[in-house]
């Protein structure tokens, strides 16, 4: 069986560092944060959407789309209808709900952890260390 990673979104906004925006901010396909946003951050529903939160970065809201990456910093709580990958410097202050989690050593989590079907088992992806 051969294994193939869907394509992702292409990302055609960016929140550039050093910026900061207030308010809520939707999106459709992909968004790059670099800088900060006071507010939440939500993908439009019925699409297949990407959200990069990069090292700088820093969002105090919600934050709710299809493939979220994190390696900043989230103080709210964080929904993932398909993939949420917590890199190594990321931190989140919130409660997490996901479809599948990819956790890599170092990311924090400060909330509960919970599947988006409840009923089911969760699918956890272990990401290998680099260390030798």
């Amino acid at each position: 069986m051969i294994f193939t990673r869907k394509a992702q979104p292409p990302i055609r906004t960016l929140i550039g560092e050093g910026t900061v925006l207030r308010g809520e901010l939707k999106f459709d396909e992909g968004l790059r944060i670099d800088g900060e946003v006071f507010g939440d951050v939500i993908a439009n529903p019925g699409s297949r959407t990407l959200l990069v939160v990069s090292e700088k970065a820093r969002v105090h809201g919600k934050v709710n789309a299809g493939h979220v990456i994190i390696n900043g910093e989230v103080r709210g709580p964080v929904t993932a209808s398909e993939m949420l990958e917590l890199q190594p410097r990321a931190t989140v202050v919130g409660d997490v709900r996901y479809e599948v989690l990819e956790m890599h050593p170092g990311a924090t989590i400060d909330g509960e952890l919970k599947p988006l079907k409840g009923g089911e088992k969760p699918a956890l992806k272990l990401a290998a260390s680099n260390d030798a």
